[in-house]
């Protein structure tokens, strides 16, 4: 099936007794069984039952099996938030005196995970500019254990080569993670890139409305991990096979620290899903009329969108995401004056922290996500005290500029 197919009808035939044709919400906290025996046997993993929605409920099951289809992967587990996805990543496959590469333009959450406790922890962090693919092969040494990368940073918008730095990864038999948050699995499949596991805070595009949080991380299979340089992956290949690294996630770490998501933001996170392609498409469409409106305008310093010919990932990008940019563009004013003259004065778009929503979202991440990281960590991020944020939702296209136009026109 294509993926527009997909994300309709994967991971849900219709419901049999009823005939539902959506998922039904499993709201249950654990799940009975008739004997003892049953109960035991599953537990002991002879054959297949939920026990505790901690570890798996049927709802929550059925948004991994859609994720999982959208990116052609061997298996998902769907967690709480994307941070929640990012950390039971992080945790299986490093230990105590353990470190990863990875970008250094990150989204704000991930850097401050990465900072405040992979530190604490005793995992080393070692940040790279993506456009320097060489230094990526001079870090590497016997105690990294993955590589980290966004498919469009969030809000640097730099789209690293995953080509290029996959193939110096799996030459050290390095696993490569992408945060595919920004570009979707219907821009970008970066299984045939080069990615082994692929991440998403479903809580942005997956779900489409801002109206629940999630994350999920799928296997892709391009990892074998009987090869794997973590001892307690490699250890459960044996019963697990190339599941390794999905049985060790579920079983060590993402159960044992609580990432389920509720059954209700699975369920949302599953109807969220059936629109991606479509919404894709305007997201894109929007983004790039927007940001042409804004090149033009005389008060905007400057605007930073990859759709944009003469921006310095265009190329890149066209590869990699046929030529569609997803729904996310930065734009810098005179001043930060200036930016919250512009934000108070906007209608339709809205002074919030998320992307991805139906809604034109607007912040001033220097002044808010990024308040208390230091002049050089902004730097890193591409965040500055003149520059705007902008998520571009699904308006009528001639309205969001008309709203743009009246708030520059006020500064």
């Amino acid at each position: 099936m294509e993926i527009e197919t997909k994300a309709i009808h994967s991971g849900f035939a219709q419901e049999d007794k009823f005939g539902a044709t959506s998922f039904p919400i499993y709201g249950s906290a654990a799940f009975a069984y008739n004997t003892a025996e049953d109960l035991s046997e599953v537990f002991e993993g002879k054959k297949f039952g939920y026990v505790y929605s901690r570890i798996s409920n049927p709802t929550v099951t059925a948004f991994e099996h859609r994720m999982n289809a959208l990116e052609e992967g061997i298996g998902a587990i769907a967690g709480a938030s994307g941070m929640s996805a990012i950390a039971t990543v992080i945790f299986t496959l490093t230990e105590y005196g353990d470190e990863i590469i990875s970008s250094e333009s990150l989204f704000g959450g991930t850097y401050l995970f990465f900072k405040e406790i992979l530190n604490k922890y005793g995992v080393k962090v070692h940040y790279v500019n993506i456009n320097d693919i060489s230094n990526w092969e001079k870090l590497i040494n016997n105690k990294i254990k993955l590589i980290f990368l966004e498919s469009i940073s969030n809000p640097k918008l730099e789209i690293p080569d995953l080509k290029a730095i996959s193939k110096i990864a799996h030459e050290h038999n390095i696993p490569v993670v992408i945060d595919n948050t920004v570009s979707t699995p219907y821009l970008w499949r970066a299984k045939y890139f080069g990615a082994d596991i692929i991440v998403h805070s479903t809580t942005k595009y997956i779900s489409g409305n801002g109206t629940t949080i999630g994350g999920i991380l799928i296997d892709t299979g391009n990892y074998d991990w009987k090869k794997s340089i973590v001892g307690k992956i490699k250890e459960m290949s044996s019963k697990a096979g190339n599941f390794a690294f999905l049985a060790t996630a579920r079983s060590k770490i993402y159960q044992n620290l609580g990432f389920a998501p509720s059954p209700f933001s699975a369920f949302l996170n599953l109807i969220g899903i059936e629109t991606l392609p479509l919404r894709m498409e305007k997201h894109c469409e929007n983004s790039l009329k927007l940001a042409e409106f804004l090149r033009s305008n005389k008060n905007v310093v400057e605007v930073n969108y990859p759709g944009l010919k003469e921006n310095q990932y265009h190329k890149i990008g066209k590869e990699q995401f046929n030529n569609k940019f997803s729904g996310l563009l930065t734009f810098s004013l005179q001043s930060k004056d200036d930016c919250f003259k512009l934000i108070n004065n906007l209608k339709l778009a809205k002074n919030l922290a998320n992307i991805g929503d139906t809604r034109t979202l607007v912040i001033h991440p220097d002044s808010t996500i990024y308040l208390n990281c230091s002049q050089e960590e902004k730097k890193s991020a591409g965040v500055n005290d003149k520059m705007i944020r902008v998520s571009v939702g699904l308006e009528n296209i001639n309205d969001l500029i008309e709203d743009f136009k009246q708030a520059l026109e006020k500064i």
